[in-house]
């Protein structure tokens, strides 16, 4: 079947986008934990970041010289942009030096602000779709970050006393804002650095992080006791991404495991998804996917997160093939893996141009359910790459699916011998259910903060 008759199959099936949201309407109550800050968002164009290059007296050999992803220095800043530029890939360092934290401010700033962390993002994304209660765990809400919520009146966040009320009127007055820079640039861009050209292949991001309650994964026992008390009906975790092994976050992990699992005891009918988040601590990641993940009924991960869970599976020849040739094939092969090792029962990644499912026959969530969710955040996610926002939820409703998601469905179609998968969306694999969404792409992003979480919440959200 040729591309025009998979793109108007694909534009009928996205037509059932407009009656899922209504359905997420009929959703009483979920939440989000337990990262939330505020992002210092700034596009960077390739002059600003040749100028921060020669500020810092930068060679090209320097700059490729990466010994961790980690900021260390101010040095370190500008070798993260750089490396995310000229591969137009994402990637989140973390400093834990108040000087680079004031020299960011200074050198990089801003051109807004907006909540920020998985939940804080997650739990603006489910109040704008109409989820009737969110409640996001902050461990720090003054009244800067609280600002960042949604002016709306089913989020909900915990005052001073405890008391569950709308976010953005919290002021916990002896709090302080947690600031995380969001540095992005665009596909296209060229760097020239000694003569030689770098073109960004792909608009993407570099978060510089510094944030010293999330680094040590501080919990607000109000949202903690609450929760125990209230079932929600679908939970979004992460924040273990920022956790360092210099801080102890192994440690820190292996804390909170008893809480989460009473907290599922005491919620057999909720269903627990983690977004796993760039994680470049490999003690830390390998301590989430061994520790936390077993624990879910669902996990959501991109390309670059996928690999990085490889490296520490024991799996390194296909972290690098995958590396090397990032194909819908490749990552699939990926995430069988992943599977295997962790045992989920739901995996969900989001690629470039594709959205791929793969879970338990059975699982609580149907195949065709399944299906319309990933289209219903597809579309949600392209208004908020077309727009900055999804306040205009269907603005991209009716827009084709991309000529790079069919051809990464058909190659999987083949790649799993099945035929018609790129066309139905729905097959099989070792038993399990396998569930491919060709996306919508927008070709000049105004935004990609959050992308990924949007996608993976939206998706279960939306999946009624």
């Amino acid at each position: 079947m040729d591309t025009p008759e998979l793109k108007k199959i694909w534009k009928e099936k996205y037509q059932v986008v407009a009656s899922q949201l209504d359905k997420i309407k009929e959703i009483k109550a979920a939440a989000t934990a337990f990262n939330a800050n505020i992002d210092a968002v700034i596009k960077i164009s390739a002059a600003r970041l040749k100028e921060l290059i020669d500020e810092q007296k930068l060679s090209l050999s320097e700059l490729e010289d990466i010994k961790e992803t980690k900021i260390n220095t101010t040095q370190d800043v500008i070798k993260g942009i750089f490396k995310c530029f000229k591969d137009g890939i994402a990637e989140e360092w973390i400093t834990e030096d108040k000087s680079v934290y004031d020299w960011m401010n200074k050198a990089i700033g801003y051109d807004r602000l907006q909540i920020g962390g998985q939940g804080g993002i997650v739990a603006n994304a489910l109040a704008t779709v109409g989820i009737q209660k969110v409640y996001a765990h902050t461990n720090s809400l003054p009244k800067l970050q609280a600002e960042q919520f949604l002016k709306r009146d089913n989020l909900y966040s915990f005052n001073e006393k405890g008391e569950p009320i709308p976010a953005y009127l919290v002021d916990r007055k002896d709090d302080i804002a947690l600031i995380h820079w969001i540095i992005e640039f665009d596909k296209n861009d060229v760097l020239e650095i000694e003569g030689k050209k770098f073109k960004c292949p792909k608009s993407n991001r570099f978060i510089a992080t510094y944030d010293p309650l999330n680094l040590k994964l501080i919990v607000d026992k109000h949202f903690m006791s609450y929760m125990h008390q209230n079932p929600m009906e679908y939970v979004i975790l992460s924040g273990f991404h920022a956790l360092t092994s210099n801080n102890k976050g192994a440690a820190l992990i292996d804390g909170i495991l008893p809480d989460l699992k009473k907290w599922k005891e005491q919620s057999p009918d909720t269903v627990f998804h983690l977004e796993v988040a760039s994680t470049q601590d490999k003690v830390i990641r390998k301590a989430i996917i061994d520790k936390v993940a077993p624990l879910m009924d669902s996990i959501g991960i991109n390309e670059r997160e996928t690999i990085d869970i490889l490296e520490v599976i024991g799996e390194e020849e296909l972290a690098k093939k995958c590396q090397e040739i990032t194909t819908s094939e490749n990552l699939f092969a990926g995430i069988v893996k992943i599977k295997e090792k962790t045992k989920v029962a739901r995996i969900q990644l989001h690629m470039f141009g594709l959205y791929l499912t793969l879970q338990d026959k059975g699982f609580k969530i149907t195949p065709e359910a399944n299906l319309r969710g990933m289209m219903t955040a597809a579309t949600i996610a392209a208004a908020k790459a077309g727009t900055g926002s999804i306040d205009d939820l269907l603005w991209a409703h009716g827009k084709e699916v991309s000529d790079v998601g069919l051809i990464e469905a058909d190659s999987l179609a083949w790649a799993t011998g099945q035929n018609d998968l790129a066309q139905t969306g729905i097959g099989r694999y070792r038993g399990w259910d396998l569930i491919v969404v060709p996306t919508i792409l927008i070709e000049k992003p105004l935004t990609l903060v959050g992308m990924g979480d949007t996608i993976s919440s939206l998706s279960l959200v939306g999946a009624r």
